[in-house]
């Protein structure tokens, strides 16, 4: 995704105000409702968990949680590695929360010097808020820049 070009719509906006944001207060809750076996193409299990919960005490696994009247209904998680947020998975139980996880996450990684958000798979919810594909000569000088 395009930090600089990422412009949620009128409607998503509004729906960040609906919720709370939280950033690493939950981590293994999210990966958990990720990893529900009711989603289609379900990979994330217990080994997967366990490497991503060490990864996060080591500090480069981060999620970004989204509730409702204290109810996490929302979020994502991921790899960040200097400029580099490798973007693992997301869900919602609400209309647009994980959506609203993801327009905090750009608007953290404009805020921290990030350069680079991999969401890794291009799917059509992802080309909705303005993922597109990039060729590899141009994914790797994004890498290289969010790497210095």
């Amino acid at each position: 995704i395009d930090l600089d070009a990422f412009s949620p719509s009128r409607s998503l906006r509004r729906s960040v105000q609906r919720y709370e944001i939280r950033t690493d207060t939950c981590f293994q809750r999210v990966v958990l409702a990720c990893a529900d076996p009711t989603r289609a193409h379900g990979w994330i299990n217990t080994a997967i968990l366990k490497a991503y919960t060490n990864l996060h005490h080591l500090g480069f696994a981060h999620s970004v949680e989204v509730f409702c009247d204290d109810e996490l209904v929302g979020g994502l998680y991921g790899v960040r590695i200097k400029g580099l947020f490798a973007g693992e998975s997301m869900f919602h139980r609400a209309p647009d929360a994980s959506k609203v996880a993801l327009v905090h996450l750009v608007s953290s990684l404009r805020e921290s010097e990030g350069h680079l958000l991999d969401g890794q798979w291009l799917t059509p919810h992802l080309e909705s808020l303005g993922a597109t594909a990039l060729p590899r000569s141009r994914y790797l000088q994004l890498l290289a820049a969010a790497l210095r």
